[in-house]
């Protein structure tokens, strides 16, 4: 079997989405995800200038050897555009082997390692009780574990916290739009919010956070000591995981349990936070750490050290990514937790798919390969659109992490 050729289709059924499409000479296609949010142009043009020539012709079966040239082979390694690209080609490879050899991605990677995949839901709202109304419609869904994000008092605007009736916040058309920030008042609302879930909700239902980087150690030391009586299932992204040692500062300082990665690339940006068990969940995605292949091996290295997985896994990824992930968490040891958000309509009827929600856990099919497909005919009815993240200041107008 040979690559004979692969193309790249970039959609936006609600969100953008980059997908890359890989073919061979027996008929067998691959599909993988390489939508980076906000940056979607920058990934197809790495696959279409730089991946794809390099692909014709070659074994799509020899997974490792391609995904080593395509690291190895460029000078210019790691970041999330070429982690992206190189994590879509992976993607589509594992695809076209399971399809080849008639059997789900999951048995490729060793099998079931467990019967279904926990996943959490997103519940937020403009104030603390519209917040426990979404954590108990999500709970009333059947979810098992639910991220809740509140509206802060003093902020027109809060990361997390949709506009109108939308399910969660996407990224805006356009250019992008700023908001402010005060981490003062944050600090002082959540321990209100997570103390009227816990009397809501009682101790059975997980509960998770997420600070979105905006926080220095010792104020992310603060509050997840504030947490502690809520047990949390994670606080993540406390604060920007650049500086990994910074999380030793709020190791030291609490019991509630750590994640973060979805920013991260590859195991060299998180192998300090692994190695001295600075987290308990590493939240890298399939897409943004390269794929399977890369993404296994940091999964491994994690299982040595007690971190569990908790991949990213918002509506900015594709349901072929979803799929993906759900395979990947099947199978491996060391699964914590999977992020799961409902894409909309208008997504699923592009990216028909095998996947499944029962419970609070997902299943990702006994489809060959990854299990989702996409129609390229419907797909092109919704052609890209510009569109970001919003930009944050803080109230003095100083620009900050989003």
């Amino acid at each position: 079997m040979k690559i004979t050729t692969a193309s790249v289709n970039v959609c936006s059924p609600g969100r953008n989405f980059t997908t890359l499409k890989i073919e061979t000479d027996e008929g067998i296609y691959g599909l993988g995800d390489g939508t980076l949010n906000g940056r979607e142009l920058a990934v197809v043009s790495y696959l279409r200038e730089h991946l794809i020539p390099c692909l014709i012709g070659r074994d799509p079966f020899q997974i490792e050897d391609i995904w080593q040239y395509l690291y190895r082979g460029a000078y210019w390694r790691r970041g999330p555009v070429t982690m992206s690209a190189i994590g879509a080609v992976d993607m589509a490879l594992w695809d076209i082997k399971g399809k080849a050899l008639n059997t789900p991605a999951y048995n490729l990677l060793g099998g079931k390692s467990r019967n279904g995949v926990l996943v959490y839901a997103h519940a937020n709202g403009a104030d603390i009780e519209q917040t426990i109304d979404a954590v108990a419609r999500q709970i009333d869904l059947g979810y098992l574990a639910v991220r809740a994000q509140s509206g802060i008092p003093g902020l027109a605007s809060t990361y997390g916290v949709a506009k109108g009736n939308k399910p969660y916040e996407p990224a805006e058309r356009g250019l992008p739009s700023e908001s402010l920030w005060s981490t003062e008042k944050y600090l002082r609302h959540v321990p209100e919010l997570f103390e009227r879930a816990r009397q809501q909700f009682g101790e059975d239902i997980h509960l998770l956070h997420d600070c979105h980087h905006r926080l220095t150690p010792i104020e992310a030391a603060r509050l997840g000591k504030e947490l502690e009586p809520y047990h949390l299932f994670w606080i993540e992204d406390p604060v920007p995981a650049e500086l990994q040692e910074g999380f030793r500062v709020i190791r030291q300082h609490t019991t509630t349990p750590l994640a973060t990665g979805e920013a991260l690339n590859t195991i060299w940006d998180a192998q300090e936070l692994i190695r001295e068990q600075w987290i308990d969940y590493i939240r890298m995605t399939l897409v943004h750490a390269g794929g399977f292949t890369h993404l296994k091996k940091i999964a491994d290295f994690a299982a040595l050290f007690h971190v569990r997985t908790g991949c990213h896994g918002a509506t900015d990824l594709s349901p072929i990514s979803m799929g993906a992930a759900l395979h990947f968490g099947l199978a491996i040891h060391n699964f914590g937790i999977q992020e799961h958000m409902p894409h909309s309509a208008e997504t699923d009827a592009v990216f028909p798919h095998q996947y499944s929600f029962d419970a609070g856990y997902m299943y990702p099919g006994d489809a060959p390969g990854l299990g989702v497909e996409i129609d390229e005919t419907l797909a092109a009815k919704y052609p890209y659109q510009r569109a970001y993240l919003p930009i944050n200041r803080k109230m003095d107008g100083t620009l900050f992490d989003w």
